[in-house]
Formats: C-alpha cells, sequence, structure tokens
C-alpha cells in the first residue's frame, strides 16, 4: 500500500530546490506575503512557533496552529517539539510554514523538524515583528505585522 505523494505548490517547490542548492539542511525561507497567500489558501499550514506568552501579548496570525519551539522568559528548549509538530500537522509531509518573532528561532525548528523526519518545513522569512532596527526596537522595516498581513491580538 502506497502513501499518496503530496504536491507542492510552484513557489514552494521553487523554494526548496533553491534550498538544497544553498546546502539548507530545512525546506528553505518563504517571504511573509507568499506565506500568507499559500496559508489563506489552503496550501499550507502555517505554525506559529513562539510561545503562548508572546503570541498572546504581542498577537498572532488568525486560524494559524501554535507548537512552541521555547517555553518561558527564558526559553526554554521543548523537548517534544519534533513530536507535536508532527501531531498537529497530521502527517511528515504536509506543507508547514513555521513563524517566530524575527525568523531566527523557526529556522532552528524547521532544522529540527526536518532532522526528525518532516519533509516539508519552511520558515517564514522575517518572522511575525521583524528584526531589531537601529533603535533596538522591531517592526519599523520588515516583519508580518510590518507587511501589512492579518493578526488579532488578545
Amino acid at each position: 500500500m502506497s502513501e499518496e505523494v503530496l504536491d507542492l505548490p510552484q513557489q514552494l517547490a521553487e523554494l526548496k530546490t533553491r534550498a538544497g542548492l544553498s546546502g539548507l539542511s530545512y525546506a528553505g525561507g518563504v517571504p511573509p506575503a507568499l506565506a500568507w497567500e499559500l496559508f489563506s489558501s489552503g496550501q499550507a499550514l502555517l505554525v506559529d512557533v513562539r510561545t503562548a506568552e508572546e503570541r498572546k501579548f504581542v498577537g498572532h496570525v488568525p486560524d494559524s496552529l501554535h507548537v512552541a519551539w521555547a517555553t518561558g522568559t527564558a526559553l526554554t528548549r521543548n523537548p517534544r517539539f519534533a513530536r507535536e509538530l508532527e501531531a498537529k500537522l497530521g502527517r511528515k509531509d504536509a506543507v508547514a510554514l513555521l513563524l517566530c518573532r524575527s525568523g531566527k528561532r523557526s529556522v532552528l525548528a524547521a532544522e529540527a523538524a526536518t532532522k526528525a523526519g518532516l519533509t516539508n518545513v519552511f520558515n517564514v522569512l522575517e518572522g511575525f515583528e521583524g528584526e531589531l532596527d537601529a533603535h533596538q526596537q522591531r517592526g519599523k522595516a520588515d516583519g508580518w505585522r510590518f507587511q501589512g498581513l492579518p493578526w488579532v491580538q488578545d
């Protein structure tokens, strides 16, 4: 009995090929606008890997899944991350777009998920809040919110 093979959307297939040629150990990076397009059209799952506190107090993307890469203010690594992610995705080849604050933790999470056998895990570039600027502030030059993409706050 053979398992159905998942067809990646063309944009993701191209990004995955480039990632492989660049030697990345995960499927690649996706710009925020493309991530929203793929998520809102049902072609990919969006997984927020920030802490529950970040989601609550900073905001989150409506209908996104949540699997914390790390927890608490010390950002203690979640040792069950890959298992929890696979359980939420439902299959090892599901297309998952991982989102964190700036795109750094989600790279680590994508690498760990890929190492655990998940095959289509991408990082959302720029993250939810973006990089720090010269004034040590986020959200002024890049990131999900800066791009004007949908988000809500509790």
